[in-house]
């Protein structure tokens, strides 16, 4: 059983989910000092305030800290904003990478075809 677990662990799929977690974790400190320190001033300027957790709905007995969720649902949208933005950086390059690399195949194989010619004529040359 522990060598199953060793292997289960070394497989690739393990060690590219921890390395996504570590990443997301450092990319999220990143959006967050984003949100705090460059928009949220922004924000701030133009409501009067960067701080929405003082936003409370009194029902009663029971207070809603309506605040606190419009602060979470901001930086969820700032965070999904930044994603898409290099999701589509990637798709980018990514698809340029593709087509280089296509552009690469296409010369191989029409000196593949040149080469092939050549032999064929050596060939009937030497008939």
């Amino acid at each position: 059983m522990l060598k199953e677990f060793r292997d289960f662990i070394a497989k690739g799929n393990v060690l590219d989910m921890a390395i996504g977690v570590v990443m997301a974790s450092a990319f999220t400190a990143i959006v967050d000092s984003l949100v705090a320190d460059i928009i949220m001033p922004i924000v701030g300027a133009a409501m009067g305030s960067t701080d929405f957790s003082s936003i409370v709905l009194s029902l009663g007995p029971v207070d809603l800290m309506v605040g606190n969720f419009i602060q979470a649902v901001f930086t969820f949208l700032i965070i999904a904003l930044v994603l898409f933005f290099v999701m589509k950086a990637v798709a980018t390059l990514k698809s340029n990478f593709v087509a280089e690399e296509e552009e690469e195949e296409e010369e191989v194989d029409a000196q593949e075809v040149l080469l092939t010619e050549i032999r064929d004529l050596l060939k009937d040359q030497q008939k």
